[in-house]
């Protein structure tokens, strides 16, 4: 087949989520964790392909991020303690929205359930109106129903009125955006409840998501499981920058395992509550937040849904190249667009859709208090739009925080061509009154003023002169502390200073690696139209779980002889292949292994007894060439590792004819 007969093959039989989950489950490439035992929700074990794939995946992005822009990686540790998490905001704010049903005890997360009736009414309406969706469609959703524990009110064909269609798709189209507040009012205003019952439901309350633990024997460290890989990178950032030779912008970068205890893990892989993420957290200038290599990546044309776009009602994203995305200010600035576009090309080289991806921007009550600008990277599933990747401008926040509970300065220092004048608040203390009013809390209290921010300095400067005193309080100590202008005096000084000393901000680009390699799995599986119970999973060479079926025809003696010579060769280039040596024909044979994605086939035959050859066969378009094993090597080498296409990697091949599969 031809490239344009291979991409109409892909398109000519409906996907079927049931069918992929079926070759997925069945193929081991994942299945429910503890299953012997009846499983539990939300944790899920890789098998060998699975395990393949993630570990190419990975390997891609080191590659592609951590090697091609000389970032630091790191490896920290998964148990964190509670103070940590305190101070990142995560103990108070690190939640989900859900409400109980106080019946039967049952427990909705308040968006998904919002989400998910209002769209059971929209398509309850679109059937009253006769557009109903395709059969395939429709049987996706049965066979999703079944897989429910419980049986859901079938949903009714009834028209909505125009109006009322249009606030629910605005509802859906913003349904990230809401606080618990507004969820409840939704919930009122539209009679939302038990799904199953109809019977009322609490109003959403907050759940933190992470999961408690105690460090040591006595239990009295508290600590958490980590919820994110990024805080590590933070509080290593001295020893990070003192790596780098002091250097700034530079790139620290974490690979690892995250916990989140989800309210109601669901949709397989994309909500989990164990799970692989990649995080970066690249350190820059806040007062220069261009790129040095924007210009490689600024033609690269993308499909963006700006928070504008969202607020209006409307999910229909806007096409524009990264650089006038930049330039009109829609993305914040230059790191922050290279980096938006380094992940599309990334993502583009482990096999998801193009038209499947699109660049969401947070609305302004989803983003965080401290952030510039955020934009998820969306893939398109059976399942909807789904959050991929978080790439966000967080300000200095993270360095700061951490700054201020330690006393401990996160700064880069860099070194003025000329000096500059600088006023300053300063504070002086008379310290030899400090030992005796608070003995052994002196020290607290000396830092505790030594480490005020300059707005705190100017405040506590004014409330000086006005009352002739400042009252604050200390971290450990019982009562609030006054002291008089005998203890401290808070003046404006100006200084010519030869150093600059700022707090740098972050750009972070965070990989969910699960929910992108589920996302994948659906973007390249297809179905042969000759036989719908053929499917193929279409990954890209680069990451596919096993570059190369070895089959012999027969177990002949002299074909087994050539079957080893050429795993010799393929285990000296450290290409993965497996061997298939079982009785069943070879289209059974390469069809099996089409389901687990292998891109090349690789024939012994007879003739390859006699003068070294062997057939090549690739995957999707099923042709085949013939030549030497170590043209056929290089040849998958070249079209596996280097980006070579079929037709230019196997140009010095004969062509080969066969019976059809």
């Amino acid at each position: 087949m031809s490239v344009e007969e291979v991409a109409q093959a892909k398109n000519a039989v409906e996907f079927s989520r049931e069918n992929l989950e079926s070759v997925l489950k069945r193929r081991f490439f994942f299945a429910p964790s503890f299953e012997l035992y009846g499983g539990v929700s939300g944790l899920y074990d890789y098998g060998p392909p699975g395990c393949a794939f993630q570990a190419n995946v990975i390997d891609v992005w080191r590659k592609h991020f951590i090697l091609e822009e000389d970032m630091l990686e790191v490896d920290c540790s998964m148990l964190t303690p509670y103070e940590v998490l305190k101070t990142s905001g995560h103990v108070d704010k690190f939640s989900d929205w859900m409400c109980r049903d106080l019946k039967t005890g049952e427990i909705f997360r308040a968006d998904h359930l919002v989400e998910e009736v209002l769209e059971s009414r929209l398509k309850g309406d679109q059937e009253a109106r006769g557009l109903t969706k395709d059969a395939n469609a429709n049987a996706q959703e049965d066979a999703d129903k079944k897989k429910r524990k419980k049986k859901v009110k079938e949903i009714k064909a009834v028209k909505l009125d125009d109006n009322v269609v249009k606030e629910y798709e605005e509802i859906l189209a913003k349904i990230d955006g809401y606080s618990g507040q507004e969820l409840g009012e939704l919930m009122i205003k539209y009679n939302i409840g038990n799904p199953v019952t109809g019977e009322a439901l609490e109003p959403p309350m907050a759940f933190n998501l992470m999961f408690e633990t105690a460090i040591g024997p006595s239990g009295q460290l508290k600590g958490y499981l980590r919820p994110e890989t990024a805080q590590g990178q933070f509080l290593n950032f001295n020893k990070l920058l003192e790596f780098n030779n002091h250097k700034t912008p530079f790139a620290s970068a974490s690979i690892g395992k995250s916990f989140r205890n989800e309210i109601s893990p669901r949709s397989g892989l994309l909500r989990v509550r164990e799970f692989l993420m990649a995080e970066i957290e690249h350190f820059v200038d806040p007062l220069n937040k261009t790129h040095p290599r924007f210009d490689e990546v600024k033609n690269i044309k993308l499909r963006f849904l700006p928070r504008e776009v969202q607020q209006s009602g409307s999910t229909e994203p806007i096409e524009t190249t990264i650089e006038d995305a930049v330039a009109t200010k829609m993305v914040d600035n230059q790191t922050l667009g290279y980096f938006i576009a380094r992940i599309y090309s990334f993502l583009m080289a482990i096999g998801v859709d193009s038209n499947k991806l699109r660049f969401r921007q947070h609305m302004a009550n989803e983003m965080a208090h401290y952030a510039a600008d955020c934009w998820d990277a969306e893939l398109k599933t059976s399942y909807g739009w789904i959050e991929c990747v978080g790439c966000a401008d967080r300000s200095a926040y993270d360095l700061t925080v951490h700054a201020n509970k330690t006393k401990e300065k996160l700064v880069v220092r860099q070194k003025l061509e000329e000096p500059v004048q600088v006023t300053k608040w300063e504070i002086e203390l008379t310290k030899k009154l400090f030992g005796p009013k608070f003995r052994k809390d002196a020290p607290k209290v000396e830092s505790f003023l030594l480490n005020l921010s300059q707005e705190e300095l100017e405040a506590k400067a004014k409330e000086l002169k006005a009352g002739g005193k400042i009252v604050f309080e200390v971290e450990g100590m019982d009562s609030q502390i006054e002291l008089d202008d005998k203890f401290v005096s808070i003046e404006q000084v100006t200084r010519t200073e030869h150093v600059r000393e700022f707090v740098p901000n972050v750009i972070e680009p965070s990989f969910g690696i699960g929910r992108i390699i589920y996302s994948v799995f659906e973007h390249v599986f297809w179905s042969r139209p000759e036989d719908s119970a053929r499917a193929v999973l279409s990954f890209p060479p680069l990451v596919a779980p096993t570059k190369v079926l070895l089959v012999p025809l027969s177990n002949h003696p002299d074909l087994s002889s050539v079957a080893h010579q050429v795993s010799k060769v393929f285990r000296k280039e450290k290409i993965p292949f497996k061997v298939d040596d079982s009785g069943v024909s070879i289209g059974k044979r390469y069809s099996r292994n089409d389901e687990l994605g292998t891109p090349f086939g690789v024939t012994i035959d007879f003739e390859s007894a006699k003068d070294g050859t062997v057939t090549l066969r690739e995957r999707d378009s099923t042709k085949q060439v013939r030549g030497t094993v170590e043209e056929v090597v290089k040849a998958i080498r070249d079209i596996t590792y280097n980006g070579v296409t079929w037709e230019e990697g196997t140009k010095s091949l004969k062509p080969f004819e066969t019976q059809s599969e």
